[in-house]
């Protein structure tokens, strides 16, 4: 331990590259994470659902297919469903005050529950939904998306969109139009974080059906809840066996939509090249670095060597200096990476540190430091006693 710390330069510089490999790793993970999170937040906002109900095809809220308005009755007569409400998604084309468009995605909530709908910012309640032609937007981890415009001259332009003009972010009293419907905004809701990321608009399940595109059929999902007693799981093939419709619990949903985006998204594709590219960078820092530590501390091992230390004895100091290097590393990325998420989540980026992602940094750690160390084995055990002497 006193030759590796002995010479700082090469032991700053590989507890630089070990540190960096658990910082970019854990902080990858940890990104990867917050998108796969996001991911199913539609499911997270509706934690009262005990079982999803979906057309067989559906397995993921991102690609759906809507179903019979008499699916909602059909479900709720089945045994053991305490009650079960609608819910619509959909996508359209929303023009603000000055003329610009912007694709929002329409979520219908249930008229007399209004099981759903996020809160609302300011205090404001959840039954402004049922004023006439009445929505609440969100930002649907959006930067910019609920611009309108901040002066009452560039509101809906006779002489066409008046695109390039001063925006506020919209706020209750304001107006939208979508597919030629007039629509009221009542609020801004806090609703979660989307992946992919897009704008929201809630409102009620009648109001969704008024204003988005004609379909024979609009139902796209139905949310059941469990009697007392009754197991989810259970609930769930009942479901299914009494109506033929695909039933999944609420975290199985979870885990399908995950699974879903995995086989899926390219961004997978990007966090793994992520993470290569930090193996690569910390191996290359790492094993250069050890190796030219253990390669000028050659005279001292070939000391050790000519007073009757073993090459599994030098071996083990080798071990010893990248382990501990390997441990105060990772410690290290560690808390810078704990650091530097609470600054991205504080700008509402999506990072999320889980119980095993630290696991993945310092199993990324171990693997460098293992390769580190296997490069500088060789120069100690080729070493003779006799270079003692040649390097005097």
């Amino acid at each position: 331990m006193r030759m590796l710390i002995a010479d700082r330069a090469r032991y700053l510089a590989l507890l630089f590259g070990i540190a960096f490999t658990a910082f970019l790793v854990s902080f990858a993970a940890s990104f990867f994470c917050g998108f796969m999170t996001r991911s199913f937040a539609l499911i997270a906002e509706n934690p009262a659902a005990d079982v999803w109900v979906m057309d067989p095809a559906v397995v993921t809220p991102e690609q759906t297919v809507n179903m019979p308005g008499a699916t909602l009755n059909r479900v709720r007569s089945v045994d053991g469903v305490s009650y079960a409400t609608p819910l619509v998604l959909g996508s359209s084309a929303v023009r603000f005050g000055n003329g610009r468009i912007q694709v929002f995605q329409i979520i219908g909530v249930d008229d007399a529950t209004l099981a759903g709908a996020p809160p609302l910012e300011d205090g404001l309640s959840q039954t402004v939904l049922h004023r006439p032609d009445a929505a609440v937007a969100a930002a649907g981890g959006t930067e910019g998306k609920l611009g309108t415009p901040a002066r009452p001259s560039d509101l809906w332009p006779t002489d066409g969109p008046h695109l390039d003009v001063p925006t506020r972010q919209i706020n209750a009293g304001d107006e939208v139009v979508v597919n030629g419907h007039r629509v009221k905004i009542e609020g801004v809701a806090s609703a979660l974080p989307r992946f992919p990321p897009r704008p929201l608009l809630y409102m009620t399940f009648a109001n969704a059906s008024r204003v988005l595109p004609p379909e024979r059929r609009i139902l796209t999902f139905v949310l059941a809840k469990a009697k007392p007693g009754i197991d989810a799981h259970e609930l769930a093939a009942h479901i299914e066996a009494s109506t033929g419709l695909r039933a999944r619990t609420a975290q199985d949903f979870r885990s399908d939509t995950v699974w879903w985006f995995l086989l899926n998204s390219e961004d997978v594709g990007d966090v793994a090249s992520m993470l290569v590219l930090a193996m690569a960078v910390g191996f290359g820092v790492a094993g250069v670095m050890l190796y030219m530590f253990t390669h000028a501390s050659l005279n001292q091992y070939a000391v050790l060597k000519a007073m009757g230390a073993t090459s599994k004895m030098l071996i083990s100091i080798v071990c010893v200096q990248a382990g501990f290097c390997a441990l105060v590393g990772t410690g290290l990325g560690l808390g810078m990476c704990a650091i530097a998420g609470h600054l991205a989540a504080s700008q509402g980026l999506p990072f999320r540190m889980m119980w095993f992602t630290p696991l993945v940094g310092a199993a990324a750690v171990l693997v460098v430091s293992l390769a580190a160390a296997l490069i500088s084995f060789r120069p100690v055990i080729r070493l003779q006693p006799a270079t003692v002497f040649s390097m005097n």
